[in-house]
């Protein structure tokens, strides 16, 4: 019996340190995954459909460090030149979903 009650003891442990380590930073096809609801706003213009700006706020909420924002930056910026996005929509889509974590500007300089 003390040996089961230290492989639960064991397992609860194990459970508790999984239940709170951090995720992995953000990657580019994560982001992506994300964000595609938004391509065809970010290449027309006019208003970010719902589903867009579900996918800038999960988005946001996956970014937990300065390099998570940054490594986001840079796949933002460098899809968004690879797409052809429209600047101008570009640069309204953060404010027009009610968010500020990343920006998806070809132009944007990811270090600041």
């Amino acid at each position: 019996m003390k040996g089961s009650m230290r492989v639960a003891i064991l397992a609860m442990i194990i459970m508790a340190l999984v239940m709170v380590h951090p995720v992995e930073g953000l990657n580019c096809v994560e982001l992506a995954g994300m964000l595609s609801p938004c391509l065809d706003y970010l290449r027309s213009g006019g208003e970010p459909p719902e589903d867009c700006c579900s996918g800038v706020k999960k988005a946001q909420g996956a970014i937990q460090s300065q390099e998570d924002r940054r490594n986001a930056c840079n796949c933002a910026k460098s899809a968004a030149g690879q797409m052809k996005v429209r600047a101008d929509a570009a640069s309204d889509l953060m404010a027009k979903c009610g968010v500020s974590t990343i920006s998806i500007d070809p132009n944007v300089d990811c270090n600041t």
